[in-house]
């Protein structure tokens, strides 16, 4: 049986590897993300209790989606929380480079 991940892609045309390319791409570690990572590891490893200043925006994972975590998603497994979020990323950056709307969570799973 399919599921609503997999015929999402089948219904716009999208390769999985594209997905896997995309969120290679977009999870990728930035300087700016380890510069956060490296003022909240300063911050608790100096132990004064001050919090490092929040970001702007979230910082990114840095694990990108994987071909079996994409296998479990199209067989319909179940599939955690943050790797759904992480798929939903990889998918609407595919959209975004066919000129697409993204999607949200409850489209997809």
């Amino acid at each position: 049986m399919a599921s609503k991940f997999s015929d999402f892609l089948s219904e716009h045309k999208i390769d999985p590897r594209r997905v896997l390319a995309a969120s290679r791409r977009v999870e990728r570690l930035r300087p700016e993300d380890r510069a956060l990572r490296l003022a909240r590891r300063l911050s608790r490893k100096s132990g004064d209790g001050e919090k490092a200043k929040p970001a702007e925006s979230k910082p990114r994972s840095g694990r990108p989606v994987t071909p079996k975590l994409l296998a479990a998603a199209q067989a319909g497994s179940p599939v955690p929380g943050p790797a759904k979020t992480r798929l939903v990323r990889a998918v609407n950056a595919v959209l975004a480079a066919k000129k697409q709307d993204a999607v949200d969570l409850r489209r997809l799973f």
